[in-house]
């Protein structure tokens, strides 16, 4: 499992923990602000939890990861759910369903689930196109 972060600070943490749980399948990553830095299409799965919204270049990185999956490869949006005024996290810290269907529509990508069994976030599911 690769691990990507822009804050060396970060991969830091995670190398620490993976020497001392010896999870060793974990491979921390460092990436840049516009390039996870992944070579093309090794990736099955990309997961990015409460991360997008927070990205100083997400068309970018958004392009990057894409590049890095392989035909047919998902990837997971988690994010605070705009839609719902109850989740307790400050509006600039929540994506809309709509919002993330937008922003991946300009990349590879295709719509292929939303899950909303958390009680806060959403999980919505795209997949590359062939």
């Amino acid at each position: 499992m690769l691990a990507v972060d822009v804050q060396p600070e970060m991969v830091a943490l995670l190398q620490g923990t993976v020497r001392q749980t010896g999870l060793t399948q974990i491979w921390p990553l460092l990436g840049a602000e516009d390039d996870v830095k992944l070579p093309a299409s090794p990736v099955d799965l990309a997961i990015m939890v409460d991360v997008y919204h927070e990205l100083a270049f997400p068309y970018e990185v958004l392009g990057s990861i894409v590049r890095s999956l392989k035909p047919g490869g998902l990837l997971v949006f988690v994010e605070y759910r705009a839609e719902d005024p109850q989740v307790p996290i400050k509006a600039l810290h929540k994506m809309s369903e709509a919002q993330i269907k937008r922003e991946a529509a300009v990349h590879a990508l295709v719509w292929d689930r939303t899950v909303g069994t958390l009680p806060w976030q959403h999980l919505v599911v795209f997949r590359k196109r062939n």
